[in-house]
């Protein structure tokens, strides 16, 4: 329970009805699950305006409204109502407040960029556990807290969950987070409330542009670099071409890391590695810190993330052995994640599902000379089809063999969204064959695997589940090649 009063405090408001020193058993922004004696937050949305259901939330038994304009109550009410500029801003600081701001008991890093996010936020956590560290974590895949893992439903939660899993992480011991900062949490004040010790940037390419999303590149610029405006101290990629404008208003202290950019921290000496069938990188970082480095994953782009994890973790006086030690093991369920089934090739689940994602992928594989680039991916239902084509072709052009098969059809038939793609890859002279069950296109791969292949299985990642007429049924693609395996044995 906390004092209405007192969750404003930090909120520029108007009180326009009831009174401000009534207990509020919880804030809620979802009609559905309104109780007795809650704050009901309106939130204006895409696909529903809160501010229709302020009668409703009143009549369960809500004992005050936080809206951005006059809403229609019932008659007689004794409710409290509250009128802000922007109840999405306002309600992360009442929930920071609700919760006790956790986050002042912690070191808060939040990482943004268009891709990289989630590894960054693994390696950061493995290598600052290994310190002896106990570090929360909330991404795309999960939120980690202890031993819970806890499934994610967006990047970046809405503002009251991001303070309730915060308090969680307190209160379970922890003295660190990180956590992906998405340009959608950032638009719409997910992130409020407290302030990030540490910020990340990535890099920067066009996506997210749309309805519901950003009108156009620069809001999505635009947004990305609010982090540098609520962190303490921002750490961002020089050598990507937006760093300058993304940190433009920053009220941060900066440092720049990068392989091409004479950048604070750098990777020289570039090698790729290849151990029997197990990819990987090695390089040379100078700058604020000298050292050699080994990581278990694949291309440069993992160069990039590990830097930024050294970046990082220099601030918390890691050992440069701790480091190393957690660099050459990190590993990231679904990106770029090696599963080893032969001695002879390597096989790889990565969570690319669009053309942008798998081209980047494909030519990263490309530089370690397979004998065969082989490629298995599907495409989901119910999406843009031109998806479909733009994969097929990217795959067609860079991959010797393409296995088509079956992602998340949703409510479409599988073999017409087959089909799609072999409209992309039609337009290729790439060779292909079509397995619609995903489990035997798999199995097809391992039992045709020749040496010195990179066979990749693109597009679910982490995820452990096929969504099919609207019902999701287990499916994890490292359980299929365990099974498979089994069968064959």
């Amino acid at each position: 329970m906390a004092v209405l009063s007192e969750l404003l405090e930090e909120v520029s408001y108007e009180c326009v009805r009831g009174r401000l020193d009534r207990e509020i058993s919880d804030i809620v922004y979802d009609s559905r699950k309104v109780q007795a004696g809650c704050l009901f937050v309106c939130i204006p949305g895409a696909r529903a305006d809160g501010h229709q259901y302020a009668a409703a939330a009143v009549q369960a038994g809500a004992s005050a409204i936080l809206a951005e304009r006059e809403v229609e109550l019932p008659e007689g009410a004794d409710v409290t109502v509250i009128l802000a500029d922007n109840t999405c801003y306002a309600m992360a600081f009442a929930s920071a407040a609700y919760f006790g701001h956790p986050a002042k008991q912690m070191k808060i890093i939040g990482v943004t960029g268009t891709k990289g996010k989630t590894t960054t936020t693994y390696l950061v956590r493995s290598i600052l556990e290994q310190a002896g560290r106990k570090v929360g974590l909330i991404g795309t895949i999960e939120i980690i807290i202890g031993d819970t893992h806890i499934h994610a439903e967006n990047t970046t939660p809405q503002s009251y969950l991001v303070q309730k899993y915060f308090r969680m992480m307190a209160d379970a011991g922890c003295d660190t987070v990180v956590m992906e900062v998405s340009s959608q949490g950032l638009m719409l004040h997910r992130t409020q409330g407290f302030v990030f010790d540490f910020g990340i940037f990535t890099n920067l390419e066009p996506d997210h542009i749309g309805a519901n999303e950003h009108k156009d590149f620069a809001d999505y610029l635009h947004c990305k670099s609010l982090l540098f405006r609520q962190c303490k101290v921002g750490i961002v990629n020089q050598d990507d071409a937006h760093w300058k404008e993304v940190t433009k208003d920053c009220t941060c202290q900066l440092e720049t890391y990068g392989i091409d950019a004479e950048a604070d921290l750098r990777a020289t000496d570039i090698r790729f590695l290849n151990e029997g069938g197990s990819l990987g990188m090695a390089f040379t970082v100078k700058g604020l810190v000298e050292f050699p480095v080994k990581i278990a994953s694949p291309g440069r782009f993992n160069v990039y993330n590990a830097l930024t994890a050294i970046a990082i973790c220099r601030h918390f006086g890691v050992e440069e052995e701790d480091i190393k030690r957690a660099l050459a093991t990190a590993k990231v369920k679904g990106r770029t994640e090696m599963v080893r089934v032969s001695d002879d090739f390597t096989l790889m689940i990565d969570y690319a599902h669009n053309a942008m994602a798998l081209k980047s992928l494909l030519e990263t594989l490309r530089a370690y000379h397979p004998h065969r680039l082989v490629c298995l991916f599907g495409c989901g239902g119910n999406r843009a089809k031109s998806r479909r084509y733009e994969m097929g072709e990217v795959s067609g052009n860079m991959a010797d063999l393409t296995i088509i098969t079956s992602d998340n059809p949703r409510m479409e038939e599988p073999q017409a969204i087959i089909d799609d793609i072999k409209t992309g890859i039609g337009k290729t002279a790439g060779k292909y064959v079509e397995i619609c069950d995903r489990k035997e296109a798999i199995a097809y791969a391992i039992d045709h695997g020749e040496p010195g292949d990179i066979i990749v299985l693109a597009g679910k990642g982490h995820e452990d589940y096929q969504e099919i007429n609207g019902v999701k049924y287990p499916m994890d693609e490292r359980v299929l090649i365990q099974e498979i395996l089994e069968e064959r044995a």
